[in-house]
């Protein structure tokens, strides 16, 4: 939902964390409880891992918390990254734990004496926890859709992982029930390499978005047909994305007609905006900069004076024109290293043709005016 304020995807985020967090807490106590009492590692393994969770959902509220307040003087930005730097303990945490199942695992496996023997009742255990899982898994997912919140997105499937790593329990204690005993061992590393890939992919996401990242290129190119769309754009360049937690900002250069006025290149750029933040879901702020020409093949014009200086200059050669005092208006248009200088006149000085000839000649002798364009209007 692109429109989810602050504070409406905080208190989502809220309601389904806590949600989490209770069911975690009670099935995380089932696991290890029955994975004591019914002989099985892979199945305390998945308590383990579930356990995490806690951690995790903890996490989540503290996070989320922090990363929905408004922008302020010290965070312009707003504080989406605590949202990505949470993303990013999740990661950890899922690696940290697919690492300590893996190694204890892989030592029962070289002393058989410490394999473990589960009993039929730890089937129902692991199934409780399959289910459990795969229903926080669709309840999360859907809410994290609705507000666009990327950290909820990956609690979704750290719930996701734990109800696959439930259904490889299963299977590993059916082996071992089938007289394969470190089949239920081999589970557990099976659980654990299904951790620790999903926390990979998390941190991987997450350091992207660390790195700013651009988002991904049908993004970009959606954002560029939409600009593209907006009447008064010649032509765009330097079109840069990034995200920050549930929000992505972008900024653009656009070309407008070289001489269009600054009010109506404010408005086109204003145009550009309002339509990538309407059209573009995941995109929630621009910064639209105009440009009058292609300024990645155009000569620079950063060593042209400013109006003042040019101004004196122009007022130099023209001191002996009496037509200088009766210019109303100058225009400076900066383009391809030079300047092309527009010049209004009274309509009843038109017919001094001479007067005017010399007013562009001596502006021409001027190395830094390159084009004179003179006006007269009533």
């Amino acid at each position: 939902m692109k429109n989810a304020t602050n504070n409406e995807r905080y208190q989502a985020t809220k309601k389904v964390t806590l949600i989490g967090a209770l069911v975690n807490l009670l099935l995380s106590t089932i696991q290890l409880l029955g994975g004591f009492f019914a002989g099985s590692q892979a199945l305390i393994a998945d308590g383990v891992h579930t356990l995490s969770d806690l951690a995790s959902d903890f996490v989540v509220l503290v996070a989320t918390r922090e990363a929905h307040r408004e922008a302020d003087e010290e965070h312009p930005y707003g504080h989406g990254r605590i949202e990505t730097l949470a993303t990013s303990i999740l990661g950890l945490a899922l690696v940290a734990v697919a690492g300590a199942i893996f190694f204890d695992a892989i030592q029962r496996l070289f002393q058989p004496e410490r394999l473990f023997d589960p009993k039929p009742i730890a089937l129902l255990f692991a199934a409780t926890a399959v289910f459990s899982k795969e229903a926080l898994y669709q309840y999360t997912k859907r809410v994290a859709k609705r507000v666009n919140s990327a950290m909820l997105e990956a609690n979704a499937w750290h719930h996701r992982s734990d109800a696959v790593s439930s259904l490889i329990v299963i299977v590993g204690i059916l082996g071992s029930l089938a007289g394969i005993r470190y089949f239920d061992a081999l589970a557990a590393i099976a659980v654990a390499g299904f951790i620790a890939h999903i926390g990979w992919k998390l941190l991987w996401a997450a350091g992207q978005e660390l790195i700013d990242a651009s988002l991904d290129e049908s993004v970009v190119q959606q954002t560029e047909s939409v600009i593209k769309e907006v009447d008064g754009v010649v032509d765009i360049h330097l079109l840069r994305t990034r995200k920050s937690g549930a929000d992505a900002f972008a900024d653009v250069h656009i070309q407008v007609p070289s001489k269009v006025s600054v009010s109506e290149g404010h408005q086109i750029a204003e145009s550009v905006r309002k339509a990538i933040v309407e059209q573009i879901t995941e995109i929630t702020d621009v910064t639209v900069h105009t440009d009058p020409e292609d300024d990645t093949i155009a000569k620079a014009c950063l060593h042209l004076p400013l109006r003042e200086q040019i101004t004196q200059q122009l007022n130099t050669v023209w001191q002996n024109n009496p037509l200088s005092e009766k210019i109303e208006k100058i225009d400076l248009h900066y383009l391809d290293g030079s300047i092309h200088l527009q010049l209004t006149l009274p309509l009843d000085l038109a017919t001094h043709e001479k007067e005017i000839h010399q007013l562009k000649s001596a502006a021409l002798t001027l190395k830094e005016i390159e084009f004179i364009d003179i006006y007269c209007h009533l």
